[in-house]
């Protein structure tokens, strides 16, 4: 085990080098906006995001490096530390504050104002950030060499790769500029359809394909496995359940479509029609299992975590007083956490209680502790943020019921206080990432803890226009912008409120994410591919599927890891540049202008020929993964 006392990080304590720049402030907010809005449109999209923390340093380094001919690891650390608090803060908000726009959708409520959803965004993140102040000797420094942090440690190794100049760089951007052009072919001029789809006479099952740059970027990032349990939850809901639902209810009302037969909905909107009534209720209750599963069984560390680490802020230890020990003044940190308190019971615009605001402070310190020492041991990917909501939801929504505090009222009041915990426990994780990145490269923490807050702010006041924009244009709970988690979170509030869910449906997903768990299938990919349509499911497993081809190539180990991280960049700039021609096109279809782009009808094609043009597009976007990771690296070793 390393010695924290003989750790000696990459730039030493007693060498100042530029970090907090005006330039790394501009880029960092640049990139926070970017990466937020982006990974907002993926996550109500496929109900994942991805980690912008990689992405944001390899172009930090680009630009810092290569255009402005500086010499600054730790200024890119600081833009990837901006960087990153936008895509963390919107995985957090995307999972819970749709929910007010579906129920103002239903004339529940009225649509949550900007104001509200800035303020909440704002708070949550806020106390995500200063909740990890106090833990950052305890978790960084003290165990250092005992949590390996393995985002924020592959991170930091990017950054001193990327001493060798800015080629990576160009292969992210590489990636925005090519799915940019295929999603505006695809959803902006509409020159093939977005699906390819096949069923089969006498079957009610329908598989098929989406051909998105970004849903199949998420296959290669997360790779086979986790694509292929995605895939599998979405065979099992569209060739199983589905097919059967329609083949013994075909001559039936059943709630909740109580308006006409099931054969009827079929005839009328295909298995589609279905998925929405039925499944996506048996979808909730899987992936509502598989939260809670993964909360249950990550108790025992969340115990000895919450414990070693309160043990290790009480112990305490006299740091050295020099540059890469300086943190933000404890005394401005727990002042700021009392005023935000405040702010939650007394600003009109936040609909929580004075109740409300101490169930947020002592679940979101609880959560944020939790959420920084289990990414430092299982990563980010693994740290059950959704499971953290869902019981968070749960004890609050019986809390205020049990209180009075029931109807409109109180759901938008339960929303509310998981949306800022869901929010703590997603930056705090990402904070704890991004200071193990420091440490290792030698940053000034204060510096970076002052980048957290600047991410956080420019965040939280983009995160609400792109909610707003979202659903303008499409509407969450649409095909196009499923919205999985907050429709999740939704249906718990109103089953607890109400009582009015179609049970049945809910506890059948729910055992069957009982069944994956005991026969060893991770169940929150499993579940989401039962919520998802099976269409993105099979384009997130050709993702998969390319990157197991790239893992079983034989060839020497470097070159193989060469040709994966360049997939892994190009794919991640995929995301981000699909993500942008979303919004931008969202923007479009608010004003109505998107009509005017649309080509299809224009071109009369037969619908066979539709679908065979939709292939030669996704296999063109196959190619351009493979040109910017297998066949450049072959170039270069020639």
């Amino acid at each position: 085990m390393e010695n924290k006392n003989e750790f000696k990080p990459y730039i030493p304590a007693d060498k100042v080098t530029p970090e907090l720049t005006v330039t790394s402030i501009v880029m960092g907010i640049i990139l926070a906006v970017v990466f937020g809005a982006a990974n907002a449109y993926l996550g109500l999209r496929v109900g994942m995001t991805v980690s912008a923390s990689i992405p944001a340093a390899v172009i930090a380094m680009g630009v810092i490096r290569v255009l402005m001919k500086k010499n600054s690891i730790l200024e890119s650390n600081v833009v990837q530390t901006i960087g990153s608090a936008g895509e963390s803060l919107a995985a957090g908000a995307i999972f819970t504050l749709p929910t007010l726009f579906l129920w103002a959708s239903e004339g529940i409520m009225d649509k949550p104002g900007l104001v509200e959803i800035t303020l909440i965004a704002l708070i949550g993140g806020l106390l995500g950030v200063f909740f990890m102040v106090p833990l950052r000797n305890a978790l960084i420094v003290k165990e250092h060499g005992v949590l390996p942090y393995p985002e924020g440690t592959a991170c930091a190794e990017v950054l001193l790769a990327g001493e060798e100049g800015g080629a990576n760089a160009s292969t992210v951007f590489a990636g925005m500029g090519f799915s940019a052009l295929f999603k505006f072919i695809i959803d902006g001029l509409k020159a093939v359809p977005g699906e390819v789809s096949l069923r089969v006479k006498g079957f009610a099952g329908e598989i098929g394909t989406q051909i998105y740059p970004a849903v199949m970027s998420v296959g290669y990032i997360c790779g086979p496995r986790i694509s292929s349990y995605m895939f599998s939850g979405g065979i099992l809901s569209w060739l199983v359940l589905i097919p059967l639902i329609v083949m013994f209810g075909e001559n039936a009302v059943m709630y909740p479509a109580a308006d006409q037969t099931i054969g009827e909905m079929y005839a009328a909107g295909g298995a589609s029609a279905i998925w929405s009534s039925y499944i996506r209720y048996i979808g909730a209750g899987a992936l509502a299992a598989g939260g809670i599963i993964s909360l249950i069984k990550s108790l025992p560390l969340i115990i000895s975590t919450f414990g070693g680490a309160l043990k290790s802020i009480k112990s305490g230890s006299k740091v050295e007083n020099s540059r890469t020990s300086q943190e933000l003044d404890m005394r401005f940190v727990l002042i700021s956490i009392a005023v935000l308190t405040l702010a939650v019971w007394l600003i009109p615009a936040i609909p929580v209680s004075l109740l409300g605001a101490l169930i947020i402070v002592v679940f979101g310190f609880f959560f944020a502790t939790v959420s920084s020492r289990m990414v430092g041991l299982v990563g980010s990917s693994n740290n059950p943020v959704s499971g953290m909501a869902i019981a968070t939801l749960l004890i609050a929504t019986l809390i205020l019921k049990f209180t009075g505090a029931d109807g409109a009222a109180g759901m938008s009041a339960a929303i509310a206080i998981g949306s800022i915990i869901c929010i703590v426990a997603a930056i705090s994780g990402d904070t704890s990432q991004d200071l193990k990145t420091g440490y290792i490269l030698g940053s000034t923490p204060k510096k970076q803890q002052i980048g957290e807050v600047v991410g956080v702010v420019a965040s939280a006041f983009a995160i609400g226009g792109t909610l707003y924009l979202l659903d303008s244009a499409w509407g969450f709970g649409s095909e196009e912008l499923a919205a999985p988690q907050a429709t999740l979170m939704k249906m718990i509030v109103e089953g607890v409120m109400s009582a009015e869910l179609p049970w049945n449906l809910v506890l059948i997903g729910a055992f069957i994410a009982v069944v994956a768990e005991v026969v060893g299938i991770p169940v929150l990919p499993f579940a989401i591919g039962i919520y998802l349509p099976v269409q993105l499911n099979a384009c997130i497993m050709v993702g998969g599927l390319v990157r197991l081809a790239f893992d079983k190539m034989k060839c020497e180990e470097k070159k193989k890891n060469d040709i994966v991280s360049d997939g892994i960049l190009f794919c991640s700039g995929m995301i981000a540049g699909e993500g942008l021609v979303g919004i931008v096109l969202a923007i479009l279809a608010v004003f109505g202008v998107d009509s005017a782009l649309d080509i299809s009808g224009k071109l009369g094609l037969p619908e066979a020929v539709s679908q065979i043009g939709s292939l030669v597009v996704f296999a063109l976007i196959i190619l351009s993964l493979l040109k910017f990771s297998l066949f450049k690296k072959r170039s270069q070793v020639k």
